[in-house]
């Protein structure tokens, strides 16, 4: 199913309005700190009222069936407000791996409750080194009879790892990397948060000792569904990047026009000018690189990789870029703990960092291609 653009728009119109309301600044700036990093009431709100975490799961597990055209619309706005909150996680990642696993059953069993916001989910793949590659992977799993494994190791970076309900973890086996399924009060898992750059978006590290775990998908099938999973969450991020960098280019457009000096709005020195009219370009470029993706994922197009690998190099560039101009726009006062400038570049680094990397990104690319 497919949303028109009248109808693109309208979903673009009621999700900005509800975070207006529920994710301002001084929100952001409150939940950063706190434990759990998100308001369990806003997110109940979120899944009742806009039904957003069923947004894209299909219907027969309890979604609304739409695709990444209409994820990506909802991702850009939570990227313009910094939304701190389960959804990336849940929804972009955990659901979409178990969706590519094609382990219809692990589907039926999870997919209801995360659609219905009951469940949160988050997605365990990085270990110390911060690396998404599967063939990384040291975490192992071993069989436990009946069909339950045990699983062992250490994973790092996992985004709303101390408070998610459900684990997918990826582990090796004999057969190569899988996916398990693990329960948040499974005996010897360990979670603790991690300090990183970025405070909105909470990062936690998993410890795993013999914990009990169902596999996911085909045994050493682990590194086929990463590669679509990490397609798909690129275009997922690119779309909140591109959000986030259209935001960084509204808020310094309209302190050009109303910030002045020698009598005179900034916004008509050339030398801003020229840094507004730069970042438009790349935050044009961005959006248009994430949503061209999106609508090749959702009309099952062969050409979708290539897209998923460009619009995460074009948006993680355009953010850092947006991130960086609107300080220098906003002068002394973006470089202040008060300002909120600070907050979209560590936003802007820690998305640019999150799978990997500017090497990591561009061999995808060429991986892509077949080069």
């Amino acid at each position: 199913m497919t949303a028109d653009e009248t109808g693109l728009r309208e979903l673009r119109s009621s999700v900005r309005e509800f975070l207006e309301v529920k994710s301002p600044e001084e929100a952001v700036r409150k939940l950063m700190e706190s434990e759990p990093r998100f308001d369990p009431a806003v997110w109940a709100q979120a899944a009742e009222q806009l039904r957003l975490p069923s947004l894209a799961i299909p219907e027969e597990y309890g979604g609304d069936g739409f695709g990444l055209v209409e994820l990506g619309v909802v991702l850009e706005e939570m990227g313009r407000a910094l939304l701190c909150a389960p959804f990336f996680a849940t929804v972009v990642l955990a659901a979409q791996a178990l969706l590519a696993s094609g382990d219809r059953e692990a589907c039926a069993r999870h997919l209801p409750g995360i659609a219905a916001g009951g469940t949160t989910a988050a997605l365990a793949v990085a270990e110390d080194s911060g690396s998404w590659d599967p063939a990384l992977i040291s975490a192992r799993a071993v069989p436990d009879g009946d069909g339950a494994w045990r699983l062992s190791g250490r994973k790092c970076f996992v985004i709303d790892g101390t408070t998610a309900d459900l684990l997918l973890v990826v582990a090796r086996t004999v057969a190569g990397p899988s996916l398990f399924a693990v329960n948040r009060d499974a005996t010897g898992l360990a979670a603790e948060p991690m300090e990183t750059l970025d405070a909105t978006r909470a990062m936690a590290r998993l410890t795993f000792d013999a914990v009990s775990a169902m596999l996911v998908g085909a045994d050493g099938a682990g590194g086929r569904t990463m590669a679509k999973v990490v397609d798909v969450a690129s275009v997922g991020l690119a779309a909140e990047q591109s959000g986030g960098a259209r935001r960084c280019l509204e808020t310094s457009a309209e302190y050009a026009r109303t910030r002045h000096q020698f009598g005179r709005p900034i916004g008509s020195f050339q030398a801003v000018k020229h840094k507004c009219a730069d970042m438009l370009v790349q935050v044009e470029l961005a959006e248009a690189a994430s949503r061209e993706a999106a609508r090749l994922a959702d009309e099952g197009s062969a050409e979708f990789p290539v897209a998923a690998a460009v619009a995460h190099a074009c948006c993680s560039r355009a953010y850092m870029f947006a991130a960086m101009e609107n300080i220098q726009v906003h002068g002394g006062i973006g470089f202040t703990w008060e300002h909120p400038a600070h907050l979209y570049f560590r936003r802007a680094k820690s998305s640019q960092l999150l799978f990997g990397g500017p090497a990591v990104y561009q061999e995808r690319l060429l991986d892509r291609l077949g080069i």
